[in-house]
């Protein structure tokens, strides 16, 4: 089923997939970055035999299918967002997770961080992720998700080519200081960003405020190595503060796989990547348990008329190219 029609407000105002009548609000938003093990940054210049990298993809199909069948059992819907490559080396895998009720949204071709990208070679690499996860799940792609939540203030120009590539939103900024990736200044929940010519909708993952700054709560080592009540705590202080309040998490397939086998990675990026995968899976089946989820474009349908009543932020780039 393609996107609705926009109602259009304004010129170059997202979004297009607006419906003319809008669901209950929904709260929780449930997310997965879609790739290989072998991707991550904390791997970034790492030799990684032929071998192994077929041992990460076929990891990743098992722990991606499980994931499928565990949210199925719970009638829970998420939002996948899937590196575009997987549509060529395994289809089925992206069919499935179509299949299945969820939202494929665009995690870039090859998990490549935007700072290695022009403008001009970025709106290749979203362009051919978007055309190839479409051609295999035959709907629009409406959303992308930056490697390592890699679009910052340096690399904020590639906010106008997601726009004019189509996407209706992005999750790729992160309201925290870290040193990979971050605009702690930006809203926590929900706002238009602006960074040139057009505007896009950016859903941030969920943070902690605590003395006076921004925790990183949202998803991946945080989730695995804080306890559930921080990240409990956090989804409330979210819903007392942020109007509308909108949170999402994210999680990685690998980050549930006891049987994988771990990259050569130093200490530093060792403990990042690995702390508390054995309690992971539990952890999400807790989640499950607490709270109720939703696709990321059931939300953006919801706020897509109710944009204007958001927070906006002209972010333009500091280094642009």
């Amino acid at each position: 089923m393609l996107l609705s029609p926009p109602v259009p407000t304004r010129a170059d105002t997202l979004p297009r997939a607006c419906p003319e009548v809008a669901p209950a609000p929904p709260r929780l938003l449930l997310s997965f970055d879609v790739e290989e093990h072998y991707r991550i940054e904390a791997a970034a210049g790492l030799a990684v035999s032929e071998d192994l990298k077929e041992h990460y993809r076929d990891r990743m199909d098992v722990t991606t299918r499980w994931l499928l069948d565990t949210l199925g059992e719970r009638g829970v819907a998420a939002t996948f967002f899937v590196v575009g490559e997987i549509a060529r080396t395994n289809p089925d895998l992206v069919r499935a997770i179509h299949r299945a009720g969820h939202e494929v949204a665009s995690h870039g071709w090859d998990h490549r961080r935007v700072h290695h990208f022009t403008p001009a070679t970025f709106r290749e690499d979203v362009r051919r992720s978007k055309d190839a996860l479409e051609q295999v799940t035959g709907e629009a792609v409406a959303g992308y998700r930056a490697p390592t939540f890699s679009i910052t203030r340096e690399t904020a120009w590639a906010l106008d080519v997601l726009a004019e590539e189509g996407f209706d939103y992005d999750s790729s900024i992160y309201p925290v200081y870290h040193d990979r990736y971050g605009i702690p200044e930006v809203p926590r929940g929900p706002f238009v960003v602006r960074a040139g010519r057009h505007e896009i909708l950016e859903l941030p993952p969920a943070t902690l405020r605590f003395l006076g700054a921004n925790l990183p709560v949202g998803g991946g080592g945080y989730f695995r190595l804080f306890p559930l009540f921080v990240l409990d705590h956090a989804l409330t202080q979210l819903q007392r503060t942020c109007q509308p309040s909108v949170s999402m998490l994210y999680f990685h397939p690998w980050e549930f796989d006891t049987e994988q086998s771990h990259l050569r990675l130093g200490v530093l990026n060792r403990f990042r990547t690995y702390v508390g995968i054995r309690r992971a899976g539990q952890r999400l089946l807790t989640l499950l348990e607490r709270h109720k989820f939703h696709r990321t474009i059931d939300v953006v349908r919801w706020l897509c008329p109710r944009a204007d009543e958001l927070p906006r932020v002209d972010l333009q780039a500091r280094a642009g190219l």
